[in-house]
Order: structure tokens, then sequence, then C-alpha cells
């Protein structure tokens, strides 16, 4: 049966909402903690597919390729997704969508046979795309557990993240040495020929890399500091530590990557920050406390308190702040000293306060002007 201009309009339309697209994400990881491991965008790079695919079988019937859904399949296999929880995000992601297609073209006046036969066209299409990731996920898992490459990332996650610790043989021939100590490495790159491309520069350094939860992750028996990275991508790196530590410092490496920039990264430069933002709840009694009398929504305000981070941020020096943000001194020392006025928070050059009074200080400022850590 044609496709009804009307509704090839409502499908486009919702195949290009930023929203449904955010919800069928969130419905997938809720129902699925391998798919929740992955990072959003890779779970974003599974629905958008997953809408189009649907989308074009549902208005172009001849436009059916599944070529796609079988290389979807083996990136979530070499990701360690278990099958299970691939098709639990599948299902909930279809379920979902079916519900958003029929309250929308209902909305926009469609019969309801009409809306019944395109759901049950989309319906028999997504069942067609589900078997083809899975057969590519067959082959893929079939592939990869003949390689030397499965059985090192296999370590690698029993190594990072939980399970009977390896033997020391077993370490050995997955080109780890027992007594040696390795520097966890942590990436946002999800997209396995990418992560390819990554491991092959950190090789240079030595040691065993994988998809861990997703990202790439590793162990390098050298810190790769200099290691080329393409535009974009992130890159957390701790200081060498035992095996036995590196299950712990591999969390703090994951934390640090959910709070840091692209680029090269060392874990311990962002000490500060994964300590506090591991206290969210303390964060807003502090922020409260120090700076409820600050209106979020007044201008000046917020200038007053994003000077005064600048001030924490370079060591509390004047004339550094100043340059740094193009002011004189004198506006910088007036807005510290307005602050002052407004809140606790005294930062002036003779304001006496510790150590422990700035960090205070530099954390509410902080979470105040981000709304949220």
């Amino acid at each position: 049966m044609p496709v009804s201009p009307l509704l090839r309009q409502v499908l486009n339309a919702m195949a290009a909402d930023d929203t449904v697209v955010d919800e069928l994400v969130q419905a997938a990881r809720s129902q699925s903690p391998g798919v929740a491991r992955l990072p959003e965008a890779e779970n974003r790079r599974h629905v958008q597919f997953l809408l189009s695919a649907a989308l074009r079988a549902t208005t172009s019937p001849d436009c059916a390729d599944y070529t796609t859904a079988e290389a979807l399949g083996a990136d979530r296999a070499e990701q360690g997704v278990p099958l299970t929880d691939l098709l639990r995000g599948v299902q909930a992601g279809k379920t979902l969508a079916a519900r958003v297609a029929v309250e929308r073209a209902r909305a926009a006046g469609l019969a309801d046979d009409v809306i019944l036969e395109t759901i049950l066209d989309a319906e028999r299409y997504t069942g067609a795309l589900e078997r083809h990731i899975v057969k590519g996920y067959h082959a893929a898992e079939l592939q990869l557990s003949r390689t030397v490459r499965d059985a090192r990332t296999q370590l690698l996650r029993t190594v990072l993240l939980a399970g009977h610790p390896p033997t020391p043989e077993e370490l050995r021939q997955a080109g780890l040495r027992p007594e040696c100590r390795y520097s966890c490495v942590v990436s946002d790159v999800s997209d396995p020929a990418r992560a390819r491309t990554l491991e092959q520069a950190l090789l240079e350094f030595g040691g065993v890399y994988g998809l861990v939860e997703g990202r790439l992750t590793g162990l390098a028996a050298r810190p790769p500091a200099g290691v080329a990275l393409a535009d974009g991508v992130l890159l957390v790196v701790a200081p060498p530590a035992a095996l036995p530590e590196l299950r712990e410092v591999h969390r703090l490496c994951r934390a640090a990557a959910r709070i840091a920039g692209r680029g090269y990264h060392d874990l311990i430069e962002l000490a500060g920050e994964i300590a506090l933002t591991a206290q969210p709840l303390l964060a807003d009694l502090l922020t409260t406390g120090l700076l409820d009398a600050l209106d979020p929504g007044n201008a000046f305000h917020r200038e007053l308190a994003a000077t005064a981070l600048a001030y924490l941020d370079h060591g509390q020096r004047l004339r550094t702040t100043a340059e740094a943000l193009h002011l004189h001194p004198n506006t910088v020392r007036y807005r510290l000293d307005r602050l002052a006025e407004l809140t606790p928070v005294a930062l002036g050059e003779n304001s006496g306060g510790g150590v422990l009074d700035s960090v205070r200080s530099w954390w509410a400022l902080r979470h105040w002007l981000d709304g949220t850590w």
C-alpha cells in the first residue's frame, strides 16, 4: 500500500527529531546494562541507523539493505556487549519508536488502518534487521574467538573490571609481565575502526589494548606521552601502577574521562576535579551555604563569580588574573570585594584564607557557574 505524503512527513520529522532520538537512547540504556556501558554517542549511532533504516523500508520498500545491520552487530561483538543485552536495547527502542509514531500519526489526523499497516510493514523490516544484526554479531564473535586479540582483550577486561585475577602464565601469554607496573590508558574512542588506528599508535609504547566497556582502553608499558591523537580524541593516562591496583586506577581514569575535554590528560592533573565530582550532594550543600545570596539569572552576579573563579585558577594573583580576563587589576579587586560583601567568600589580597578555604570557594563557584557538576 503506498504511503501517504502526510504519513511520510510524520515519519521524516520523527527521524530528524533529536528529542525522539534521545528518548530512544535512554530507553535502550535503561533496559540493557551492556548497552548502557557504551558511550551515548555510540548508542545514538545505533538508534539513528535503525530509525533511518525503518523509515527507508516503510517509504521505499525496494531500498532494504542489511549490510550496515550486520556491521553494527559485528561492532557490538567486538565491543564486548552481550548479545542478550544488545537485543534488549533494540527491543526497548523499537517499542518506544512504534508508540511515538502512532501518537504522532494520530495527532496528524491519519486513519488507524493506515497507521496499523505502516507499523506492521516497519515491524517486518525491523525484524529482518534484527536477524541481520544477530548474524553479524555471531560472525564477528566466531572470528574474534579465533584470534589472539580477543584473548588479550578478554584478559584486559578481567584485569580492569571483574573476575578472578589472571595467573602469571596467562598474563605472560597476553604480553604482560606480572612484576611490572603499567599505565592505565582510557580513551573515548568506541568505533572499532578508529580504535584500531589509535591502538596502532599506542603500541609504540608497549602493553596491551582493547575495547573495555565500549572504549579503547589499555595498559601501556610506558606512559604514552607524545602519542599522536586524531582531532577530537580524548585520552586519559594514569601513572604506572602494579597490576593488583589497576582495577581501581581504571575506575579513576573512567571518572576523569567523564569530566575532561578532548586531548591528552594526565590523571593526576585531574585529581582535584575527580575527588570533588564524587560528592555531588556536598557540592550542592556547599554552594547553597556560600553562594545562596547570588542569583544565577543576574549577569553581574555571574560576572563576580567568574572573576573570583579565574582569580583562584590563576593562583590568587591579581595582575595575572586581570591579564587573563583583559581587565584592569582594579576591576578585578572591585569584583572580589563586591563578592565578599554579598557572600562569605573572601578572596581579596588580605583575606587571610587558607588552602582549604580556597578549595571550598573554588568548588562552590565552579558548581554554581556550571549549574551542575
